[in-house]
């Protein structure tokens, strides 16, 4: 379970990304009401600068900068360096749903950058002041769309190919590391939800307001109750958590069934 401020083990703050709006103001608030001081990372410094002015009694450390460049990760990186967390939540995000052959190399830039080169930066600047704590957790803001690789034209995954490898890279990051890292007292944990209620979609020009959609704070609850459970991937929609298994087993044995030798569907037949 993520320890609060009142705890007299725990003195580090919170750090979030994407914390101008949704899912990581969502886990902001959530947090300074358990006591944690923050450092809040985004874009926009008149909404961060609002979310500090909206938690009276928290210190809050802003840092307005755009993870999309090479800059704006340093800032961040240079201050884990100097002021180590407790925890630290990478969530901010971006998609540029569109056609593979479409997506301009900037834009397939900025979908790296955000969703696979700053949460990796960020988690190991953040590691050695937790490995030194003996205590930290890190929460990976990924989606449910991870998991949507095996699919058709017909099915609305598609057009998002670049986005969906990343948030599967994060799933499959935060599991070898989690691994990495068991009994030093540091957890990783990779957060999945389905479509949620904020702002990611109308930005992309989509219109989901007919859709059922999980709110930002449901997905926070979901993402801290999941690891007071000990679950690295946390999927705040999904009842049965056996479905998840089941595709992590089916993982382990596709990779423990290779062999040095071809499979016979490669040297038989026509091939």
């Amino acid at each position: 379970m993520i320890p609060s401020r009142r705890s007299s083990t725990i003195a580090a703050p919170a750090l979030v990304t994407g914390a101008s709006s949704g899912i990581g103001r969502a886990f902001a608030e959530r947090l300074a009401a358990d006591g944690h001081d923050l450092i809040v990372v985004g874009r926009r410094r008149d909404r961060l600068d609002a979310l500090a002015a909206s938690l009276p009694g928290v210190d809050v450390q802003v840092i307005a900068v755009d993870l999309a460049s090479d800059e704006g990760i340093a800032e961040v990186v240079a201050t884990l360096a100097e002021r180590p967390v407790s925890i630290l939540i990478n969530n901010a995000g971006v998609a540029h749903y569109m056609p593979f052959s479409d997506l301009p190399p900037g834009k397939a830039r900025e979908i790296v950058y955000v969703k696979t080169l700053a949460p990796t930066l960020l988690s190991r600047a953040a590691l050695p002041g937790m490995l030194a704590a003996g205590a930290g957790t890190i929460v990976n803001v990924a989606g449910m769309l991870a998991f949507s690789g095996p699919t058709d034209a017909a099915q609305p995954q598609g057009q998002r190919a670049a986005y969906v490898a990343s948030l599967a890279g994060t799933v499959a990051m935060s599991q070898v590391l989690g691994a990495e890292l068991a009994n030093t007292g540091v957890t990783v944990h990779a957060v999945c939800p389905g479509i949620v209620a904020t702002e990611f979609h109308e930005v992309q020009g989509m219109d989901l307001s007919v859709v059922l959609r999980m709110s930002a704070e449901d997905v926070v609850t979901a993402a801290l109750a999941g690891v007071a459970l000990g679950e690295t991937v946390i999927a705040p929609g999904v009842e049965d958590a056996g479905l998840l298994e089941t595709i992590f087993a089916a993982d382990r044995a596709a990779f423990h069934g290779q062999a040095p030798t071809l499979a016979t569907r490669y040297t038989q037949g026509d091939v």
